[in-house]
């Protein structure tokens, strides 16, 4: 065999490996995807309320002491690992029924971190957080009813605002209520681009659009007055 057809038998083979790395690649950034077999939450135009006292109940309150906000994002390329380090909330329940009460949540966004700092960095830029105009994101649910996707005990809904734009979002949750605490856990899906978080990446490392959010809320409940 003459020593071009060698050659040529080389860069075939060449060419093949690297076409089916391509395709491994390729295939493994489609299964790259943190909201996978997760529920994904269903997001609408907010709903307008009015909050009325809460009368022969319980008032819990919860913070980052003794409970977690965390997402996962991911990118071609890998996942990142991040949360917040400062919110703070309520959880309402009158006449220990959760279903008549309500749920509210604050965070500092500026509190933001991932498991880099640089991409700290970029999360609290106007690419993505924008922490210097929006430094505050706020849920208030509006339904907590009971079932729920995944085996959640309850689904609940309220209006989130986050990077200058509200929308309410409906989300499943496991739900427990004692005279001591009440718990909720929840991991749900969310489209960043439904709150104007629109940054795409680089182009060859896009970043998707879905975040998976993860709740592991404790609330203690507040002495009587």
């Amino acid at each position: 065999m003459s020593s071009n057809n060698h050659r040529s038998i080389w860069l075939q083979r060449v060419i093949f490996a690297g076409a089916l790395g391509v395709a491994s690649a390729s295939l493994a950034a489609c299964d790259n995807n943190p909201t996978k077999d997760k529920v994904k939450a269903d997001v609408a135009e907010p709903v307008k309320t009015a909050t009325a006292p809460v009368a022969n109940g319980r008032t819990y309150t919860f913070s980052q002491d003794g409970s977690k906000f965390e997402w996962v994002g991911a990118k071609v390329t890998g996942k990142h690992d991040g949360g917040f380090k400062v919110f703070s909330g309520t959880i309402q329940v009158p006449d220990g029924k959760i279903e008549s009460g309500s749920v509210t949540v604050d965070v500092d966004t500026t509190s933001v971190f991932s498991d880099t700092e640089k991409l700290t960095g970029h999360l609290k830029s106007a690419d993505f957080f924008d922490v210097e105009k929006f430094p505050k994101a706020r849920f208030v649910s509006t339904s907590v009813t009971p079932g729920g996707a995944a085996g959640a005990t309850h689904t609940v809904t309220g209006n989130l605002e986050l990077h200058g734009v509200t929308k309410s979002i409906s989300f499943p949750a496991k739900i427990s209520v004692s005279d001591s605490e009440a718990s909720i856990d929840a991991e749900f899906g969310l489209n960043r681009k439904d709150f104007g978080i629109l940054y795409t990446g680089k182009a060859d490392d896009l970043i998707k659009d879905d975040v998976l959010i993860k709740l592991d809320i404790d609330a203690k409940a507040k002495p009587a007055q």
